[in-house]
């Protein structure tokens, strides 16, 4: 007797058992030889097909956590049972019926419904066959379509090993697309862990960075917060504000016009600052030409002190004294630093004299008192302005009063003027 509770297709699973002699009088007998499958009207039940075919179905249709699940539910066994004794006892017990095999067929019909359905619409063993190469070649359904080809009732005992041949020839090809899903499923573990750590680390800095985005999220709306209440309390300010200067231009129906007047006052200020920012930068200008005139009338004035010294004697030679008779000689214009050596030639020549600068600093108003008082009159022309110029020209000119005109404002040619005077006295 056999040391194990279950059998396989064939009979006995024991050591001295050939394998090979099943697989031979399974694939290679001639399909006459064949024991012939019973015509039947209905779908077979899973006890109802050949035994040799329970197998497949076993190990394609039910997964071996699944089918564990399954067992455990009308059998005990001990927990450390393999996988290959629960898939035996499985095929074993289908050959029968009994609590297994009927739990296993409902765990079918109900799982494969939708496929059991569309192969039912095959009304021969043509079409039933046309059906499965569909779903092989498409490579999808296949442990649907493997039942529902089976237990179909057009299903004769050449389409059964036909089907037969093909799930061994598909368990072959996935058995070595396994091992390469294998390797290759261990290569995208040792993916998946580095994707893992990856995946903490990157993690980590998230709930990091998250950390520091709330509290600064945080700090933003509690400044948001305070924003809106200072923004409030000035909308309250403004709209007090609003109202009193609403009261105020009641109360002061003028004061447009006076903002009109302030605005202009405002206008005017700003202009007579510019200007007085401009007259001070003007008399800037002018003290620093003072100042040039000063220097330069003392350097004339040291050059003309020893050239009235020198032509003073030599007019001193040519006129006689009291030649002039007290007569009045008026001087318009002439040097500055001149006036002095005038007044002594004048002096020493009988005469009094007077002076007017000829409107460069004193008035021209003044000039025609000292026209009148003159008896000669003597204009610098190059030293006097055009209106002083014209203005003793055109009065001497009414008056009939002598008036000579010199160009050089040198102290010699103001001396010849007065010899001249001299002579024609004499």
């Amino acid at each position: 007797m056999s040391d194990f509770p279950y059998h396989v297709a064939g009979g006995a699973f024991t050591p001295t058992r050939r394998p090979l002699q099943l697989f031979e009088s399974m694939l290679n007998a001639a399909p006459a030889a064949l024991p012939a499958t019973p015509q039947v009207t209905r779908r077979r039940k899973l006890w109802e097909i050949a035994h040799k075919f329970h197998c497949p179905v076993i190990g394609t249709c039910f997964d071996v956590a699944e089918l564990r699940s399954l067992m455990k539910k009308v059998m005990h066994f001990p927990p450390d049972t393999t996988d290959f004794v629960l898939h035996t006892t499985a095929v074993g017990a289908c050959e029968s019926r009994g609590q297994l095999s009927e739990l296993l067929q409902k765990q079918l019909e109900k799982r494969y419904q939708p496929t059991i359905r569309r192969f039912a619409a095959a009304k021969d063993t043509a079409a039933l066959q046309a059906l499965w190469q569909e779903a092989t070649a498409s490579g999808s359904e296949i442990p649907a379509a493997l039942w529902a080809t089976w237990s179909h009732p057009a299903c004769d005992s050449t389409l059964e090993h036909a089907v037969y041949g093909d799930i061994h020839m598909i368990q072959h090809q996935i058995g070595t697309g396994t091992r390469a899903d294998l390797k290759a499923l261990k290569a995208l573990k040792e993916d998946n862990r580095e994707l893992r750590r990856q995946l903490d680390k990157a993690r980590q800095e998230n709930e990091a960075l998250r950390s520091e985005k709330s509290s600064e999220t945080q700090g933003l709306g509690q400044r948001i917060v305070d924003l809106r209440a200072e923004l409030a309390g000035r909308d309250a300010t403004i709209a007090a504000l609003t109202g009193q200067l609403d009261q105020l231009r009641a109360s002061l129906p003028d004061l447009k016009d006076r903002h009109g007047l302030l605005r202009r006052a405002t206008d005017a200020e700003a202009r007579s600052t510019a200007l007085s920012a401009r007259a001070e930068q003007q008399e800037t200008e002018i003290w620093h030409l003072r100042q040039r005139l000063r220097h330069a009338e003392e350097t004339i004035n040291q050059l003309l002190a020893q050239e009235g010294s020198d032509e003073t004697l030599t007019v001193d030679a040519d006129c006689a004294p009291e030649t002039l008779s007290g007569k009045s000689v008026l001087c318009v214009g002439g040097r500055s630093g001149a006036i002095d050596a005038y007044r002594q030639l004048v002096e020493q020549s009988g005469g009094r004299f007077l002076h007017h600068d000829g409107g460069l600093e004193e008035s021209l108003h003044r000039i025609d008192g000292v026209l009148a008082a003159a008896d000669l009159v003597i204009c610098q022309a190059g030293c006097i302005s055009h209106n002083a110029y014209w203005r003793v020209k055109e009065q001497c000119k009414r008056t009939g009063k002598r008036c000579l005109f010199v160009r050089n404002a040198g102290v010699s040619s103001f001396g010849r003027m007065i010899s001249a005077a001299c002579a024609e006295e004499n």
